[in-house]
């Protein structure tokens, strides 16, 4: 529809387009507005012209056409009237209208002002009622901080405080209100930031006091991941399972299924929403740096109060060494979380190793402190196991723990000594209580009992005893056995669950070892070398080659179980050369023992070298020295090896014949009379028998000399002592007589009156004869009978199975 229509112009082509409408409808619908305009802005002058002039023009041309068509003409010219006629009466219309129409336009225009200036007045109503949300929005908001403080919902208090700042008081900046507010913003966020400390406080507080049992609950998951990796090495015999360690990646793989949260499990619950809403805050205020370094002054703080001033450890239960580390554990454990829950710039690693390091130093300075009243190997041991645990347990949260695993390495120096020291007393207790008998075993228990703990293999005639038997050591040997077998095992139970010193525990076990062999049991029993009784020297010597034996059979023994893997090459202990050292004067001193016996029995024979007498037996002396000879051989000597025996006895009748020989030779002796050679050459006569019918060709040529001499004092006093000077002669019958000796002796004999051709055959010496053995009382074992030595068996025994603390 076409606006306001000012020129004439455009009046008449909007007539013209109203003309041509199609419809009754159409030109009604465009007529009145073109009537309203028209009246609207006073063209209704300009209108009634416009429609005169169509109106002309409509008649001219309808006068033209009729010119043509005269018919058609005066349809038109009726048409036309009609046309005017309804014309006229439209502009009548069409005025009445334009008048109605100005003055409901007066009216409205009255109206609109009255509506104009009551817009204005709700305008500034709600203009006033909005500002008024607004204020009451703000103020809503203010309140609703406080409230949330109230409700210690510190980040909702913040967030709305922000939202307050950043978009309400934007909207009200007009008031003073918004004013007031705004300045009263940074007091509200100190409000927020000194609660959500407080919070934060209690928080720490309660984590402070959580820690030890969060440390317990830790040392408890780490003693059960122990036990199951124990079980595991039971149920699978995995040589490669078995050789990985607790926190290892074999472990770890294989225990990954059995998840536990120390900081979240049924015993403790850790909640770090505190932590977290303070930092959250700090952050939104700005001041992360202030909170970092105030939140590292605390932990400091909290960390100083963990540590005691002092610590004992003289409760049985090792409490307070407990409570330490489980303290310290928590503590940590707590910081690691912390670390990895925030951000990487609020708790860097050297903030966490920094404490852990100081904590470790502050115990191991309170543990070695302590340390020197422990005079217990056992309690030793138990606070090992504590300061392990703890080491297992916190190097699972990947803290460094060699400053830990040096004092381990300190605290195994004093268990050893302390295990050293026990151990030489029980040595030393054993040696001085020993009976230095051998050990009479009287049932097959016991039997079994000693073969378990001792290093011995018994002879063929042992294999299926007939008992009581006796074994050829004394109670101190398998006593002694049971001690290093308990040594051995409490040194390697050090290492038991953790000890990364495994190769100074080799060194340690080896030289501790050494060291108590040689000095507590070979030493000692060197010491009682000094002894009269030969019997109890021969003791010695048989428990200290057992002894030796022992101690080759601990060098394998500990090639087997040595712990570094690295170490390689045999272990030869010093204490077996020591052993056999004491066994080479176990001997010689038996020897001296023996040969001073011989001496005291042969410096009582009282020789008259003039006298004209001839004895029909053998002296006195001779008939002891041989009774003592048969003596040793079968009792003294008896539990001694056949070979060293046969040395013995016959080194004992070497110093017998060298001790006979002397006798003329002696430079007191200047005259011998053929009597006196006839009664030395029958007590030769009765040394050689004895000898003989022990059926020992090596003892009985050691005589040889002895027997070579006393034919040659016989020629002599035959008066046939030339033949010594013979050549042809002297080498075969004289073969082993020193020159000089025989040329001394053939000028102190006398040439008797006569001779007895029985004693001028004394180149048959030993061919055969009952000698003076043959009426010998059969020898006694052990000196007394086996009733006597059977005596307090049963209480020998005891005190040896008494020993065995494995």
């Amino acid at each position: 529809m076409p606006g306001l229509i000012e020129p004439y112009d455009d009046l008449i082509g909007a007539v013209q387009q109203i003309i041509l409408s199609s419809s009754d409808t159409d030109y009604l619908d465009q007529l009145i507005p073109l009537l309203k305009n028209a009246k609207t802005q006073s063209h209704v002058q300009p209108l009634v012209q416009a429609l005169n002039q169509i109106s002309t023009e409509r008649e001219a041309e309808i006068e033209r056409i009729c010119n043509n068509n005269h018919q058609e003409f005066i349809s038109s010219v009726s048409q036309l009237q009609s046309v005017r006629e309804g014309t006229v009466t439209l502009t009548s219309e069409i005025l009445e209208l334009s008048r109605s129409i100005e003055a409901t336009t007066e009216k409205l225009a009255e109206q609109k002002k009255a509506l104009v200036d009551s817009r204005s007045v709700r305008q500034n109503i709600d203009d006033t009622t909005q500002a008024l949300k607004d204020c009451l929005e703000v103020l809503r908001l203010a309140n609703q901080v406080h409230d949330l403080l109230g409700k210690k919902s510190h980040y909702a208090a913040l967030r709305a405080l922000d939202e307050l700042q950043n978009v309400h008081l934007r909207e009200v900046t007009r008031y003073r209100i918004a004013d007031m507010i705004e300045r009263s913003v940074p007091a509200t966020q100190h409000l927020i930031a000194e609660a959500v400390k407080t919070d934060l406080n209690t928080w720490l507080y309660r984590i402070r006091e959580t820690s030890q049992f969060l440390g317990e609950v830790a040392f408890y998951h780490t003693e059960m991941r122990r036990t199951r990796q124990k079980e595991r090495w039971a149920a699978e015999q995995d040589s490669f399972l078995a050789a990985s360690k607790l926190n290892s990646a074999i472990e770890l793989v294989a225990d990954e299924q059995e998840e536990f949260d120390v900081l979240n499990n049924e015993e403790v619950q850790v909640d770090f929403s505190p932590l977290f809403e303070c930092l959250h805050i700090h952050e939104a205020l700005g001041q992360m740096d202030a909170f970092r370094a105030e939140y590292a002054t605390t932990r400091r703080r909290q960390k100083e109060l963990l540590v005691p001033s002092s610590l004992t450890l003289d409760d049985d239960d090792l409490a307070g060494l407990s409570s330490l580390l489980e303290g310290i554990a928590g503590f940590a454990i707590v910081e690691q979380a912390t670390m990895h829950k925030t951000p990487e710039n609020f708790r860097t690693r050297a903030d966490v190793d920094e404490l852990w390091d100081s904590m470790v130093q502050s115990a191991i300075t309170l543990i070695s402190a302590a340390l020197p009243s422990v005079t217990n190997d056992e309690k030793l041991l138990k606070v090992k196991g504590v300061i392990a645990l703890f080491v297992q347990t916190m190097d699972s949260w990947s803290y460094s723990v060699s400053a830990l695993d040096s004092l381990l390495l300190t605290i195994f120096s004093k268990y050893s000594d302390l295990l050293k020291t026990r151990y030489s007393d029980d040595f030393a207790e054993i040696i001085a209580g020993d009976d230095y008998m051998p050990m009479p075993i009287t049932n097959a228990e016991e039997f079994a009992k000693v073969l378990s703990v001792s290093w011995y293999t018994p002879p063929p005639e042992l294999q299926d005893p007939v008992y009581p038997c006796i074994l050829p050591f004394s109670q101190m040997y398998p006593m002694i056995c049971i001690d290093i077998r308990n040594f051995l095992n409490q040194i390697y139970l050090f290492s038991d669950d953790h000890f990364s010193h495994t190769a100074v525990i080799d060194s340690t076990l080896r030289t501790a070892l050494d060291d108590l062999l040689v000095t507590k049991v070979a030493n000692s029993l060197s010491s009682r070398l000094s002894s009269q009784y030969p019997g109890q020297i021969v003791q010695i010597l048989t428990n200290l080659e057992h002894f030796e034996t022992a101690c080759n059979e601990l060098e394998s023994l500990l090639v087997s179980a040595r712990s570094s893997a690295s170490a390689a090459g045999p272990i030869t202990l010093s204490a077996t050369a020591a052993f056999r050292q004491t066994s080479k004067q176990a001997e010689i001193r038996i020897f001296e023992l023996v040969n001073s016996k011989i001496d005291d029995l042969i410096e009582t024979a009282e020789y008259d070298w003039l006298s004209t007498y001839i004895p029909d037996i053998a002296s006195p002396y001779m008939s002891e020295l041989t009774r003592y000879l048969g003596n040793i051989m079968s009792s003294v000597l008896i539990g001694l090896p056949e070979t060293l025996k046969e040395q013995m006895y016959v080194a004992s009748l070497a110093h017998v014949s060298s001790a006979l020989l002397s006798l003329p030779l002696d430079p007191g002796v200047t005259t011998i009379s053929s009597q006196a050679v006839t009664a030395y050459a029958l007590d030769v006569a009765h040394l050689v028998n004895f000898v003989t019918s022990l059926d020992d060709d090596a003892a009985l040529a050691d005589l040889e000399e002895l027997r070579q001499t006393t034919a040659l004092m016989q020629l002599a006093a035959q008066g046939k002592g030339d033949e010594f000077f013979d050549s042809s002669v002297s080498g075969i019958k004289f073969g082993t007589v020193d020159k000089l000796k025989g040329a001394e002796l053939l000028e102190k004999v006398k040439i008797g009156p006569g001779s007895r051709p029985a004693l001028a055959s004394l180149n048959t010496l030993g061919s055969g004869g009952s000698g003076a053995s043959g009426g010998r009382e059969s020898p006694t074992v052990f000196g007394g009978g086996a009733g006597k030595f059977t005596t307090g068996l049963g209480e020998r025994f005891g005190k040896f199975a008494g020993r065995d603390r494995s």
